[in-house]
């Protein structure tokens, strides 16, 4: 090889040096570009106990602030209200009656979902995330709803949570991370004895009094609480709606952490950003019905790339839609995807996006001894709930008839739960039709109405084509009860 050979075969295996650098460079640069997604899912958390939502007493400063800097969503549902349920629709973007998961997923209660559900966190594996959950879980079997990591944390101390994430968070690499965080708060404080005769000491909705390391402790006054419309007035009521402002409150202390580290670790302008709850908050009227109190809930989105700051999307989306639109975000939603939900990540920065205004919900079990069927359609102004299972009582949760709440109106005999009546809640008819625009509280029932034979006709009509196409066992109770 001559001298003019040797320089030629230097110039181009530099080049080729060069040019593998920079395509490793800016393949690492391609990949840091899909986001880190953490999804923030608090427990038995309602709309009535967030600055951003309106109540201007309990304090969620750093809720409120991701809310200022990405999308409230005011329209956002659960499509059922219990814990393990809606976390595997929420993981899988399939209605409960089509994943397995009816109930509770504890031993006792024993439901699981079947085997060949491929869930969020099995899909961002495969497309090169690296994902780790963080408290609350409450799925089964692991085999389905798989993270490659689990940290470990106090799920009553959000504050403790994040810092327990932070390594996992800062040892990012090539990687984009997955983040499935999950407290218990401000769930109703469990293994409490069985509520006596005239006892009125309210759940501690996991307050207690040393308090917990790292976090502030910010207590209401029962005085100071806004009752909502859907719950009783009176001091017992009060006294627990304060024990639960306690708890979230230190929901927003975790999440102002978690927020803080992430900008620590310098993935903050990466990273998108969820926080939901999984329904609403644990009083009868909410948790366990498929009443606006339960299902509709906070959903605050913050993307890295918003052009839009704080604005507020009133949307229809419901828990099915989070793993189609993660994976969206993720660059990993395959065209032969079969959710029941679908992505809203081009509407995100919209108010008012057109297509948007009908949702559907699944309710079938609670705990094992709560078989209470209910399927959904709300659109706009009508919604209709079926009952499929309208000859038994309403069954009632464990924590929920055993709260001092709840046990005062017995005692007292009043025959109105909130704007409610008491006999309504506990006898419900086989339709409950009705007009969201007139009657928000879901009070008067138009399904025996004439005049509108037409809408709740419509309506049935709806519901037997969700179901139908989305394999829902219980379409067969329209011919044989």
């Amino acid at each position: 090889m001559n001298r003019r050979e040797f320089l030629k075969g230097c110039a181009v295996g530099a080049s080729a040096f060069v040019s593998s650098g920079l395509l490793a460079k800016q393949m690492f640069a391609a990949e840091k570009r899909r986001p880190n997604i953490v999804l923030f899912v608090s427990d038995d958390h309602g709309l009535e106990a967030i600055g951003c939502y309106g109540n201007p007493v309990v304090q969620t400063s750093n809720i409120d602030r991701l809310a200022a800097e990405g999308v409230r969503f005011t329209h956002a549902f659960c499509t059922t209200a219990s814990c393990s349920a809606s976390r595997s629709v929420i993981l899988t973007g399939l209605h409960n009656h089509a994943n397995g998961q009816y109930g509770h997923q504890h031993s006792y209660h024993h439901f699981v979902s079947f085997e060949n559900i491929k869930s969020l966190p099995m899909l961002l594996s495969v497309a090169g995330y690296h994902t780790a959950r963080i408290g609350k879980y409450h799925v089964a079997p692991e085999d389905v709803y798989k993270f490659e990591a689990v940290l470990g944390g106090n799920s009553r101390n959000p504050v403790e949570m994040a810092q327990k994430c932070k390594d996992f968070i800062a040892a990012a690499d090539s990687r984009p991370f997955f983040l499935y965080f999950c407290t218990d708060d401000p769930h109703r404080s469990n293994g409490e004895p069985p509520i006596k005769s005239g006892a009125d000491k309210p759940n501690p909705f996991g307050n207690r009094a040393e308090g917990y390391p790292g976090v502030k402790e910010i207590k209401y006054d029962p005085k100071d609480v806004i009752v909502p419309p859907f719950l009783p007035d009176i001091p017992q009521c009060r006294a627990e709606l304060a024990q639960y402002y306690q708890s979230v409150s230190r929901v927003d202390q975790g999440m102002g952490r978690l927020l803080d580290i992430l900008k620590e670790t310098g993935e903050y302008d990466n990273t998108l950003i969820i926080y939901i709850s999984d329904n609403g908050i644990a009083f009868p009227g909410a948790k366990t019905t498929l009443y606006e109190p339960g299902m509709n809930l906070p959903c605050i989105v913050r993307s890295p790339w918003q052009k839009k700051r704080s604005v507020v999307c009133n949307a229809m989306i419901t828990w099915t839609d989070l793993a189609p639109t993660i994976l969206d975000f993720a660059g990993a939603l395959s065209e032969k995807a079969d959710f029941h939900g679908r992505s809203f990540k081009s509407v995100l920065e919209q108010e008012h996006p057109s297509g948007w205004d009908e949702i559907y919900a699944s309710h079938t079990f609670h705990e094992i001894t709560m078989y209470y069927p209910m399927r959904v359609v709300r659109q706009r102004k009508f919604k209709l709930i079926w009952n499929i299972a309208h000859g038994l009582d309403y069954p009632f949760a464990s924590d929920l008839w055993g709260s001092s709440t709840w046990q005062a109106i017995m005692r007292r005999g009043d025959k109105y739960y909130g704007k409610r009546a008491v006999e309504a809640y506990l006898h419900r008819p086989e339709f409950e039709l009705y007009d969201l625009e007139n009657d928000p509280h879901e009070v008067k029932n138009l399904a025996d109405n004439l005049k509108y034979k037409n809408v709740l006709s419509e309506l049935k009509d709806k519901l037997k084509a969700f179901q139908k196409r989305t394999n829902d066992p219980w379409i067969i109770k329209w011919q044989y009860e």
